[in-house]
This record gives structure tokens, C-alpha cells and sequence, in this order.
């Protein structure tokens, strides 16, 4: 058993630092020792009760660290190697074999609810009692993880840890999103609604493909000169404009081509559909409580209008968290304009400075 720290969800609402016990790396396994983990929206609608997981338990699932212990079977990390940690998947089945994990078809149990785990693997304790983990293959609000294999991406010995820990969720979601399904071009009008940590990475990665207009939407001004900084040329305050009136006044009444809302607000994205071009695009990524639904007006989708749903960007971690390591490396994922470091104490206060928007992505730091 390794000795540690971890936040502890108790219940609902209820996230408390404890002493915990770590146990060895079960087969397919890997134990990480933990410098970083990035505290993304998912983990606040788990804290909030708005995503089952059970508890107590630790979730957390943007870690990164070094590889302290290796299970049966590992091959691709050794000892001593620096890793990024991202979602799991089974890798048989037939989108894990076709380059799309985030489609995998146990995502949601191996994922979310920390099932699906090899009867030998790797537990967590508190005083004796085993402890839920397992959150997205890592729970990676602790000193250290016992994450799966497929949970791991081997980065350089140099790499710096803290400023890429975010990369395994609300970056590669953000960015993959926009670079791997949207594919903006030079003649697209590419809108951004909503500029957190997923929406500024999109963001990000649509201004390096240079579509002729790049349209960032929020309600915080301070989020949106930063949306500007990063290659927005223009920005809508939606709490002081009218955002359907301005998009035309910007396209020229053409519409959008591609759409991508971040909110997870179902007013929201009906508003990009109906802002939406002929045979326009509009992608959702955000996850709003289940049964939420978004109205659709038939006619008004009739010109070729596309609303598609999209999961983790549609990316295999092992392809896309390389490159983004290496943009990030050459200047062009400026990660740290969107970072904030906090220490494991301070979970709750990262967790607070997210939800009121005073933090766009915090960092816990070990």
C-alpha cells in the first residue's frame, strides 16, 4: 500500500481532503504519482450530484504525473516515464478498433460510473474502506491514480507536467471537437458559444485553420478579450447584445457554417441552428441534465441544416494529445492564458473560482 492524499466526495456537495491508502497497480494497471490534475466541468457536475458516481469515492480526470508501478501486462509505460492521463476505453470493440475510443460501447459504465474494472484490480482506501474510483480510468484527485493502461499517454521527460495536465479532458474535447469533426476551412464563418476551457480550446484550434470570420460568444467580457487574444475577430456579449441580430450583421445575413456550442444550454443551441447558414453545421458538446432537449423547427432545417452531438472531440488520446503536446511546445496552445494553479487544499476554492467563471481552467497541483 502507498500512503497519500486524495479529495474524497463523501456525498453530494461534500469534498473532503483525506488520508487514503493506495493499493498496487491490478493487471492491465498502471500507479501514477500524481503532479497535476486539472479540475474540468464534468467533475463539478459530479460534485453538484448532477452525474451518479458512486460514493464516497474520488473522481477527478486530467491527471499527470510519472509512472511510479507498472501491473501484469503493461507495455506501453515503464517506470520512471512522465504520462498524461485521459479517458479509458475497451479497445475490441468496433469504434475503439476504428480510431473513435470516445465511442466506445461501455464508454459510459468504464467512464462515469466506475464499473467495468478486472476483479484483481488496484483498490483505494480510507481508514480501511475502499473507496469508488476508476473516475474516466484515472480518479485523479489524489496524490496518486492506479489508471488503466488505456487511460495513458506517454509524453517527454521535459515535458511540463502542470501546464499539460488539462490536455486529457477540456482541451482534447475543445480542440478536437473543432479540428478533427468541424474541419474549418478558409471560406467558414466558425462561431464559438461559449468561452470556458472546451470553448476557447475550439476557439484555438479553429483560429490555426483561418477561417475567414472566427465568432466567440460569452456573457463574461473578460472571457471574451481573452477570446480575442487567442484569435477571435469578433466577440458577442450576449448579456449586453442581441446575439441572432449581430451574427447576421456579421455574416452578412449568410448565417453560420459551423457552430460550436459549449453551454449545454438547449436555448442556446437552437439559437446557433437558427443562426446557422444553408447546410450549416452546429456541434454540442455540452452535457446538460438527462431528458434535456433541444426544440427543433423542421422547416427551418430543411436547407441542410446538421445538429450533431459529439463526445471527448471524437479523438483517440494517444493520437491527438501528442500533437497537442507539440503545438503547445511551438507557441500555438497557449495553455497557461487559461491555467490557474491551486493546491489539493484549495479543491474547493478552484472548484468555486470555475463555477462563478473567475477561473477558466484551474490546476490542482500536488
Amino acid at each position: 500500500m502507498t500512503a497519500g492524499r486524495a479529495a474524497v466526495l463523501d456525498a453530494p456537495g461534500s469534498l473532503v481532503v483525506s488520508d487514503v491508502e493506495f493499493g498496487d497497480p491490478g493487471p492491465g494497471e498502471v500507479l501514477v504519482k500524481l503532479v497535476a490534475s486539472g479540475l474540468c466541468h464534468t467533475d463539478l457536475g459530479v460534485i453538484a450530484g448532477g452525474i451518479p458516481f458512486p460514493s464516497p469515492g474520488i473522481i477527478g480526470h486530467e491527471g499527470a504525473g510519472v509512472v511510479v508501478a507498472v501491473g501484469a501486462g503493461v507495455l506501453s509505460v515503464d517506470v520512471g516515464d512522465k504520462v498524461l492521463l485521459s479517458f479509458t476505453s475497451c479497445g475490441e470493440c468496433a469504434a475503439c478498433t476504428s480510431t473513435h475510443p470516445a465511442y466506445c460501447e461501455t464508454w459510459l459504465p468504464r467512464n462515469l460510473l466506475g464499473m467495468l474494472r478486472d476483479p484483481a484490480s488496484g483498490q483505494v482506501t480510507r481508514a480501511g474502506e475502499p473507496l469508488t474510483t476508476h473516475f474516466f480510468g484515472q480518479s485523479s484527485f489524489g496524490q496518486f491514480s492506479i489508471a488503466d493502461e488505456r487511460s495513458i499517454v506517454k509524453v517527454d521527460a521535459d515535458a511540463d507536467l502542470v501546464a499539460l495536465a488539462p490536455l486529457g479532458c477540456g482541451v482534447l474535447t475543445g480542440f478536437g471537437s473543432v479540428w478533427n469533426v468541424l474541419d474549418p476551412g478558409a471560406a467558414d464563418t466558425v462561431a464559438i458559444y461559449g468561452t470556458g476551457a472546451v470553448g476557447l480550446s475550439g476557439l484555438i484550434a479553429a483560429a490555426l485553420r483561418s477561417p475567414g470570420l472566427l465568432i466567440a460568444i460569452d456573457i463574461v467580457e473578460e472571457r471574451l478579450e481573452l477570446a480575442r487574444e487567442l484569435g477571435a475577430t469578433h466577440t458577442i456579449n450576449a448579456s449586453t447584445e442581441d446575439v441572432s441580430t449581430r451574427l447576421a450583421e456579421i455574416t452578412g445575413g449568410r448565417g453560420v457554417t459551423l457552430s460550436f456550442d459549449t453551454t449545454g444550454n438547449p436555448t442556446v443551441a437552437r439559437r446557433a441552428l437558427d443562426a446557422a447558414s444553408v447546410r450549416g453545421t452546429v456541434l454540442v458538446c455540452g452535457a446538460p441534465a438527462p431528458g434535456t432537449e433541444i426544440p427543433v423547427d423542421i422547416q427551418g432545417i430543411l436547407t441542410g441544416k446538421i445538429l450533431r452531438g459529439v463526445t471527448m472531440g471524437d479523438t483517440d488520446p494517444r493520437t491527438l494529445i501528442p500533437e497537442l503536446v507539440a503545438l503547445h511546445a511551438a507557441g500555438n496552445l497557449p495553455l497557461e492564458k487559461l491555467e490557474r494553479t491551486y493546491t489539493l487544499d484549495q479543491i474547493a476554492d478552484a472548484a468555486a473560482d470555475m463555477h462563478r467563471g473567475a477561473t477558466v481552467k484551474p490546476v490542482i497541483v500536488y
